[in-house]
């Protein structure tokens, strides 16, 4: 379809999709974005997809691809010249790794963006494509929803270890807590934007004059959103195929290292830094930028999010593999394009009717539709919708972009041109003005609807951090600080209360401006009005009490004379005509007019991140008691058929298939389009996966039909929206063999993890459905989008490949070999033969149930991928095998309640990395002996015969046996010689070649000539069988299955509780702990073993918290398996009752709590017996009133023993708590989170004996607990890792550069919200403050809380953590009483998560302790410091250097209050310490005894003086004692130092040395780990960094080596 036609289509569709905004989804929270744009119209050709186009504005023009190349090769020249004496590329203010530059054009972009595919046309192939794009756009659409970041995943390694990113003390973040489900739909890189108008201006250059001190940012104009691509020099990760084994630095696991070695770089210097400065160069021109923020992580946290590691490793590794291999491969010259546009923004004037022209900054990039969403946001103009803006009386097309206009240029005047109202955009503007009216109101977060979820932060910093003067300088004078923090905070307090959980924020009472804005009972006009140009009639109640009716027409709003009970459509007297609605009112009510100009002011004083929707709902467990309001909206909502978020195209739904399969095959040979492709697919998922959750809800609440309605209930199957919603019942006994219902409930988690894997891979031509599995009212629902021309067909006929009945009929197909052959290396899949009902043999690459169907499409798809792992055997017990000693010791093999347990991902990669150093190990001894014969026999061999044996043994001839670089080298040489045996060459000598055939044998590789490890999935199923001739494999396999058993109890358990001990792992609550043994392969269900391991550790008492967490998970997981089939027998009159008696019978001390059944007069007499069927449960709908709490702690007790092995000792919930030491409010928070359950915010009494804990009123409603497959950016992963990897090695400048370029890369990916995008910000707000640049990292920090509030919930463990690091950044900026409220705040969280006794509590306190100091209040300071001392001796040792410091904190304090001798002892215990641990000439035991005699001093002086007074009286000669309070500066050295960044300063020789260091250690690190590069995709990334030292003016270091 050529250019034109597709220009014709978004033409058609402009007047269509005029104003996005106003239908999003009722809910404005988020004036910055649009929420999902209804597509509107269907323009021919353009697929539905495309028509929500969405608000991705960078889409980069290609005329930049075609220069990108020699571009690249000037850069690198250019760039050598920007390197500083230190070595480090100098990060120019002009530079333009900047992110966000253009932000907040984004956003408006993002808002604007309802158009059809918002593509330049000239996107590089030719307009055939475009078509693509534009579906895809579609993705791009509004919001986009996300889930587990495996970005986690794999940044969790590195992350514990960058330390400038992360302090030894860091803490839980260093284990990569989970982030739960990234939330966040919307725009892209909001991040800029929103950096607090201060910032905002500093890269804005020109935009400066633009903003009165409280727009919002995104109120800016869009300011050169081309220049942000244009510096957004874009470097593509490269394809790991393509980069030398050196190049992939084991510490990081990540390619970061020597780039130089990538085709493309032609100059030795790093091409990352080349990027950087060939950027800086082009800048030379632009306005000078000032640098922007970055969105980060919390120091330490792996980022990791909620479904579990195994996306991670695998994914990544194999994303690459398999996504850029094939491209890369012909084109890798080509696949290093760098992507610049030159293009400068410049400033228009917008006249607007009423209000005084102003300037705006904008980008020839963007369109004019985003001048449209600046409007509709800016306070002054936000009334207005329906309009048009007119250069020299030409209107001007929506979809132009700004640099196609003609005579549009520098100063030139638009003027808003009102235009004449339709039905559709009266509705829009209706919505719009309700979404204005109720922007502060929080009810939707509470009600988890729309993406919109609760942020707090603002309460504690009492607005944006940064912005207001005033509130520095109070910092400074310290006698205003009241620093008493509440009594519940205090060290020893017993009290947890829960109403500080969500604290009133002031702006939620909200002003009102309207009682009641309603539909009129009138409409539709009747058609005589029609033809008076009646659109709608609206019902109004002011505040003052005066009701009106008002007619929306074409011309405007006006009064007209109906009442309630009588129509009378002629215009009332006056009518005051208006065309915005807000302008009537404003005539006709004063308190109208006054609460919505406040309201607004508010409105946009709101930090955008607390307004953006995220990208997957998340839900709160708590809500305070709301009044439910009148609103038109919501109703009309409810009431007419809301499908998709297509509400708004009658009968027109979307087809979630075709959609989710089109934007994979968009194309991803450069990074452009793989950044289109990336982020069309996240959008799809996200909203796919609310239109799945929602239509899961109306299934299970009985308001969707099925399609087979005369079959039983649990055996009904439903399509609602295009998508097919099956129930967790066994059907038909198709699980009759593995478990029945229960084999039934885990299969769909195993097909969604299945899923996930193979969309990691993502192989060009193999497809998956769309899946999400939704748990509601102890139901199990998936969804599933639909196979085109399945429902038509019968499943025999269907299935070409695999098997519908568990292998007795098998069939293969040679086009499904060949796709699925291409994920058998990543997923280390065997491919194996095995035999069908008629004996004959069929191949398979995948287990028998995975099946092959070929839709009408002509697409190849894949579902059933529930055993895409190979099985557990410690969990599988099979007659007649032996199962290692390691597994018998332990109990196993043990029956589980289903057979379908699969190892975990993780667990089979860190296995084959496990086997693979083994492998190494053995071919590396071999060769050594053999050398050691040779040279024995022929003296030395100068140079072998064959080639690695000579290189190898001349290099290391000369060096002696047996020393540590002979064992370096021998590996290095087992792997040359591995890559020439694998490349056949025939050169290798037979000797050799025997070498590696035995380690491959050793240890289990199916290739004799490599390490190949790889798994046959149909190992022990029922009823799949082995031909004769494979039996010996059959039998190999058998084994390797038993190891890989072995291996998770001998290796990965003891793993997990080691670094449980060393504090690498901190999980806070249940979510982390499963977030952490995900990471190592460990399924929950090892729970039981864990915590009877850590029962067994000698270190015991230093695993407490571990052990109360996994206590706690115990019992809350087996209170959930009850809980389930409990809520099947409940119908829905009685669920708040029966759910607050589960409640009580579970934490309540109350002996006997009775159920209240629904109220007799609603139960109807007669029992219909239709209606009985429609419950899901077989249980009688009262059986659940007659639980006890003796009868349900015998269940849950029984439950931990039969399915975790765990023996509980308690026999109610108060034995539970005194027993194990358990709070009671945490477990109902854990239990809360894994239901779905929302509870009043209210204290409750959990101990009082004489009445119930909760009542029906505390229940407020049961969400959906939702997994679903998280789509990731790769690129941005990438280029995170490097900026990780820079950091490491010292290079912070250019790390922060990289990490800059990420969050950008993220930013476009995922729009403003998400979990990884908070990784970044807080990394880089961590780099920010060790570079001095302290406000920078407050505002960074400030974004990454609000958006782990917001994306993770507000008491999630990162949230906690991401609330100490602003903290710090508060104190550093002298905003002393916020870094208080900011701590006090994070103490309450942890409480309440947890409690007092946990590791991270001491480096909390301590901060407390600190900050109390520094404003003199020395006796709380003591409180808090103490206790930390405490925690600190149990969980570190008292002879740990951490306890050293935390009695030297303990003593300045004793000393500033003149207690010299408390002060004495407790420097003493220190200096012993350091004597101890570190020798007498340490400099930290020096410091420690120049300190002990500076004490004694003091105390001697004072003792002398006190003798004078007695001696002499009052006449004595007193000389002046010194009480110094701490200065500023020393209390920050000591927050830093506990904080784990040290700086150190650095000598240019020092530097020199360092570097030297650090690349000796990295070389050895590599010929040690060069472990499995074999392949390099074949690489986990898990190893860690031998500490980093960085060369770098400052240095942070952990704590630990401090």
């Amino acid at each position: 379809m050529g250019n034109g036609l597709f220009a014709n289509c978004c033409r058609h569709v402009t007047d269509l999709i005029f104003q996005t905004r106003s239908f999003n989804s009722p809910d404005e929270r988020s004036p910055l974005l649009p929420k999902t744009p209804p597509s509107c119209a269907i323009c021919p050709g353009v697929p539905e997809a495309a028509q929500c186009a969405g608000p991705y504005p960078d889409i980069i023009p290609s005329e930049a691809v075609s220069e990108s190349l020699q571009n690249y090769a000037e850069y690198l020249q250019d760039l050598s010249c920007t390197m500083d004496e230190e070595g480090t590329v100098t990060a120019c203010d002009k530079n333009c790794l900047r992110p966000g530059v253009g932000t907040a054009s984004l956003l408006q972009q993002a808002e604007a963006s309802c158009a059809v595919a918002v593509l330049p046309a000239d996107l590089g192939e030719g307009t055939a494509r475009l078509v693509d794009h534009a579906q895809l756009l579609e993705a791009c659409q509004s919001c986009v929803k996300l889930e587990d970041s495996s970005l986690a995943h794999r940044s969790c390694r590195q992350e514990e270890h960058v330390a400038a990113a992360d302090g030894g003390d860091v803490g839980p973040e260093a284990n990569p807590t989970g982030c739960g489900h990234g939330e966040g739909r919307a725009a892209l890189r909001l991040d800029t934007a929103f950096i607090g108008q201060d910032s905002v201006l500093k890269h804005g250059g020109t935009a400066s004059s633009l903003r009165s001190p409280g727009t919002p940012s995104s109120a800016l104009p869009a300011r050169n959103r081309n220049n942000c691509l244009a510096q957004r020099t874009v470097m593509p990760p490269v394809s790991p195929s393509e980069i030398s084994p050196k190049a992939q630095n084991a510490s990081t696991g990540s390619v970061a290292v020597d780039l130089a070695a990538c085709p493309g770089s032609r100059s030795g210097c790093d091409p990352y830094s080349q990027l950087l400065s060939k950027q800086h160069h082009q800048q030379k021109r632009k306005k000078k930028k000032k640098k922007i923020a970055l969105l980060e992580h919390p120091s330490g946290v792996a980022l990791m999010n909620g479904s579990g590691p195994h996306e991670s490793v695998k994914g990544e590794k194999d994303a690459r593999q398999n996504g850029h291999e094939e491209a890369d491969a012909g084109e890798d010259g080509n696949d290093q394009e760098v992507i610049v546009i030159q293009d400068t923004g410049f400033t228009v004037k917008i006249c607007a009717p009423g209000t005084e022209p102003f300037s705006l900054q904008v980008s020839p990039q963007e369109m004019v539709q985003e001048i449209h969403q600046v409007l509709m946001d800016r306070e002054d103009t936000c009334h207005r919708t329906c309009f048009s803006l007119q250069l020299d009386g030409n209107v001007l097309d929506n979809f132009a972009e700004l640099k196609t206009i003609e005579g549009l240029q520098e100063g030139s005047l638009l003027k808003v041109v009102e235009e004449p109202y339709t039905v559709r955009e009266a509705r829009i503007h209706v919505r719009h003005i309700r979404d204005l009216l109720k922007s502060l109101d929080p009810s939707d977060a509470f009600n988890g609807v729309d993406c919109n979820s609760l942020s707090f932060l603002s309460v504690f910093t009492e607005g944006d951090l940064g912005d207001s003067g005033k509130r520095k300088k109070k910092g400074t004078e310290m006698e205003q600080i009241d620093c008493t923090p509440p009594e519940h905070i205090l060290p020893g307090s017993k009290e947890r209360p829960l109403c500080a959980l969500q604290p009133q924020n002031r702006d939620w009472k909200p002003l009102q401006c309207l009682k009641v804005l309603t539909m009129s009972g009138w409409n539709p006009p009747p058609g005589n009005r029609k033809m008076h140009g009646d659109l709608m009639y609206l019902y109004v109640i002011t505040v003052e009490d005066r009701h009106v009716s008002i007619t929306a027409s074409t011309r405007g709003f006006y009064l007209n004379q109906s009442t309630a009970y009588n129509f009378n459509p002629k215009p009332a007297n006056p009518s005051f005509l208006s065309h915005s609605l807000v302008e009537l009112l404003n005539q006709i009510s004063p308190t109208f007019k006054k609460n919505f100009s406040t309201l607004q002011k508010k409105r946009v004083q709101r930090h955008p991140f607390e307004r953006i929707a995220t990208p997957f709902q998340v839900y709160s467990w708590t809500a305070p008691q709301a009044e439910h309001a009148m609103d038109c909206v919501r109703a009309e909502d409810a009431y007419t058929s809301r499908l998709g978020y297509e509400e708004h195209i009658p009968g027109q739904t979307r087809d979630w298939n075709e959609e989710l399969q089109t934007t994979r095959e968009l194309p991803r040979k450069n990074l452009p389009e793989r950044l289109l492709r990336e982020r069309a697919i996240f959008k799809v998922h996200s909203d796919f996966t609310a239109a799945a959750t929602r239509g899961a809800m109306a299934v299970i609440d009985g308001n969707v039909m099925a399609i087979n309605p005369s079959e039983e209930t649990k055996m009904q199957m439903f399509i609602w929206n295009n998508i097919f919603f099956s129930l967790g019942f066994d059907v038909r006994d198709h699980y009759k063999d593995f478990g029945g219902d229960v084999a039934a409930y885990v299969a769909p988690t195993n097909d969604l993890n299945g899923v996930r894997t193979y969309n990691a891979v993502d192989v060009e031509g193999l497809y998956t459905l769309g899946t999400v599995v939704v748990d509601y009212r102890g139901y199990r629902v998936t969804a599933q989008s639909i196979i085109p021309g399945i429902l038509e067909r019968e499943q025999e006929q269907s299935v070409i490949y695999g098997s519908i009945d568990f292998g007795k009929t098998v069939v293969s197909h040679p086009k499904y070999l060949e796709l699925l052959e291409k994920t058998s290396r990543p997923l280390k899949i065997q491919k194996h033969k095995v035999l069908n009902d008629k004996n004959e043999e069929v191949e398979l690459c995948s287990s028998v149930e995975c099946k092959g169907i070929i839709g009408n499409d002509g697409r190849h798809y894949i579902l059933d991928l529930l055993r895409t792992f190979p099985p557990d055997l410690n969990f599988l017990p099979v007659e007649g095998e032996e199962m290692p000693e390691e597994c018998k010791k332990m109990g196993f093999p043990k029956q589980h309640r289903h057979k379908l347990c699969c190892l975990r991902q993780e667990l089979v990669d860190a296995f084959v990395e496990h086997r693979y150093l083994l492998f190494m190990k053995l071919a590396a001894l071999q060769l050594m002996q053999q050398k050691a014969n040779k040279q024995e026999s022929s003296g030395v061999l100068e140079n072998g015969a064959s080639p690695e044996n000579g290189t190898a043994d001349s290099e290391k001839s000369e060096s002696e046996h047996g020393k540590i670089d002979d064992n370096v080298t021998g590996l290095d040489q087992v792997k040359e010689l591995a890559e020439t045996i694998a490349s056949d060459d025939g050169t290798v000598d037979p000797k050799s070649r025997e070498v590696i055939q035995n380690a491959c044998k050793a240890v289990g590789s199916i290739s004799d000539t490599s390490f190949d490890i790889r798994f046959n999935p149909d190992i022990f199923s029922p009823g799949v069988r082995f031909p004769e001739s494979s039996k010996e494999d059959v039998q190999d396999q058998k084994q390797l299955l038993k190891d890989a058993a072995a291996f998770l109890l001998s290796c990965q358990i003891p793993g997990l509780v080691k670094d449980c001990l060393d504090h690498t792992v901190l999980p806070m609550d249940g979510a982390t702990l499963a977030e952490a043994m995900h990471q190592r392969g460990i399924n929950m269900r090892y729970l039981g073993k864990v915590v009877n391991f850590i029962t067994k550790t000698p270190g015991r008492a230093q695993l407490d918290h571990i052990f109360k967490i996994g206590i706690s998970e115990l019992i809350t997981r087996s209170a959930k398996h009850i809980f389930k089939t409990y809520l099947q027998g409940v119908e829905l009159s009685g669920l708040s009752a029966a759910i607050s008696h589960f409640l009580n019978c579970f934490l309540s001390s109350f002996p006997n709590p009775i159920a209240h059944l629904p109220a007799d007069e609603l139960v109807s007499k007669k029992k219909n017996k239709k209606r009985k069927n429609r419950n899901l449960g077989n249980a009688d709908n009262t059986a659940w009133a007659s639980v006890t709490p003796q009868e349900l702690w015998k269940n849950i007790c029984s439950e931990a023993k039969s399915y975790f092995d765990f023996s509980l000792e308690c026999e109610n919930a108060d034995q539970a708590a005194e027993v194990y030491n358990l709070q009671k409010i945490t477990l109902l928070r854990e239990i809360s989170l894994k239901t779905g359950v929302q509870i009043l915010l209210k204290e409750y009494n959990f101990d009082n004996r004489h009445k119930p804990t909760f009542t029906e009123e505390d229940i407020l409603n049961i969400f959906p607990v939702v997994k679903h497959v998280n789509p990731k950016a790769s690129d941005a992963f990438h280029f995170f890792q490097s900026g990780q990897a820079k950091v490491q090695q010292g290079f912070l400048k250019e790390g922060c550069e990289l990490i800059n370029e990420a969050l950008n890369l993220f930013n476009n990916v995922y729009g403003a919200m998400h979990v990884e995008i908070c990784a970044c910000l807080r990394l880089l707000a961590r780099l920010n403050y060790i570079m001095g640049d302290y406000s920078e990292a407050l505002s960074n920090q400030q974004k990454a809380v609000l958006m782990s509030e917001r994306v993770l919930g507000i008491e999630h463990p990162n949230t906690i953590q991401e609330y100490m690091h602003l903290a710090l950044y508060c104190f550093a900026n002298s905003q002393l009483s916020t870094a208080l409220n900011l701590l006090y705040r994070a103490r309450y969280l942890m409480l309440l998560v947890f409690g007092e006794d946990h590791p991270e509590m001491a480096l909390l306190d301590n901060n407390i302790g600190l900050v109390l100091h520094g404003v003199m209040e020395y006796d709380l300071s003591l409180r808090f410091l103490e206790n930390a001392l405490a925690i600190s001796s149990k969980y570190h040792g008292s002879k740990s250097l951490k306890v050293a410091l935390s009695h030297h904190l303990v003593a300045r304090v004793y000393e500033s209050k003149a207690e010299f001798r408390s002060a004495l002892q407790h420097e003493k215990e220190g200096y012993t310490i350091y004597k101890n641990q570190l020798g007498e000439h340490h400099e930290k035991t020096k410091e420690s005894s120049e300190y002990l005699k500076y004490l004694t001093q003091q105390a001697v002086a004072l003792q002398r003086t006190m003798n004078e007074i007695y001696k002499n009286g009052s006449n004595a000669n007193i000389m002046p004692l010194k009480f110094t309070a701490p200065s500023m500066a020393s209390v920050l050295e000591q927050l830093n130092i506990i904080n784990g960044i040290l700086f150190i300063p650095l000598s240019q020789k020092d530097l020199e040395n360092l570097k030297a260091e650090v690349q000796r250690r990295q070389q050895l690190q590599e010929s040690i780990k060069s472990g499995a590069q074999l392949e390099p995709e074949d690489k986990a990334v898990e190893e860690k960094e031998a500490e980093p030292s960085m060369p770098s003016a400052a240095i942070p270091l952990t704590q630990s080596s401090a």
